[in-house]
């Protein structure tokens, strides 16, 4: 009876968050948006920037309003903090430049060329810096927690973890066989994880967003598949292609996949959780039976 309450309640917490995100988002690109370029007949360029930083403030504004007015409590998650968000940023292209270097030194990724920097990397970093804040919103301040206040930090940790990586599963190949599939629930599932520990440490999604955006961003700049996906590939400063079996080089997953990225961010991870454990970061569960 305990359990399926606190499943009810978790369950309606995340619907009413949903309503309040779809219907404010919904505003803003079928009302405000159309409404802001007919008056001032903004070019394409423009019009695709305004409908980027307007989705992002859309869910930000979603996020405060349900928090606010719906679980009524602060938002200490939400206060800017300019050095963990500079020390998240750096932290994040590093690992996962740690990571491909040995890669790139044994020639299990091979550079063929080196293109520069495109103008339109610019709008790339735009794209992936929103779409990381937009995750991390929904993923860490949303969803895990919901999770945590019902069943405490460990259990909802992994849960929601698992979930990141399970709905990520939408950018991969179809044909992927089944290690690679295994391969790539495991990494996502890791990934998370770390991200989640590290609000956990932080309490901060500024920090957290600035880490998953520069990540995506470094792995885009290597010129190899973003999490399954090669749309910027074109427009990457090397142009570089992998070799070698899959659990090696990521394949077509790219980086992330790869055996030295999961052993790099298990390790990362245990190490976090032991620091955040130290510090007594780890919670109870709060919602009443």
């Amino acid at each position: 009876m305990m359990q399926g309450r606190k499943i009810r309640q978790v369950l309606l917490k995340l619907l009413v968050a949903a309503v309040i995100m779809v219907g404010v988002v919904g505003l803003f690109r079928w009302g405000l948006l159309p409404l802001t370029q007919w008056a001032l007949a903004l070019d394409e360029a423009t019009i695709s920037t305004v409908r980027r930083v307007g989705i992002l403030l859309s869910v930000v504004l979603a996020y405060w309003v349900y928090v606010r007015f719906y679980e009524k409590r602060p938002m200490p998650e939400l206060i800017p903090a300019p050095l963990g968000i500079t020390t998240g940023a750096l932290s994040g292209a590093a690992m996962i430049a740690l990571a491909s270097l040995p890669l790139f030194a044994f020639g299990v990724y091979e550079i063929n060329a080196v293109r520069g920097l495109d103008a339109g990397l610019l709008g790339v970093a735009g794209v992936i810096l929103v779409a990381a804040t937009m995750e991390e919103l929904v993923f860490r301040g949303l969803i895990f927690q919901t999770l945590e206040r019902a069943w405490g930090t460990v259990p909802a940790l992994w849960l929601q973890s698992l979930l990141f990586s399970v709905l990520h599963i939408a950018n991969l190949d179809s044909n992927m066989g089944v290690p690679e599939l295994v391969m790539t629930v495991i990494s996502g599932t890791l990934i998370g994880a770390f991200w989640t520990v590290l609000f956990v440490k932080t309490r901060n999604l500024w920090v957290v967003a600035a880490n998953h955006a520069a990540w995506n961003f470094a792995v885009v700049l290597t010129g190899l598949p973003l999490s399954g996906l090669d749309d910027w590939r074109a427009l990457a400063p090397l142009e570089s292609q992998y070799h070698g079996p899959n659990w090696l080089s990521g394949g077509l997953v790219g980086p992330e996949d790869s055996i030295v990225t999961v052993l790099m961010v298990a390790a990362a991870l245990a190490l976090l959780l032991l620091w955040a454990r130290r510090d007594k970061r780890f919670l109870a569960a709060q919602v009443a039976a």
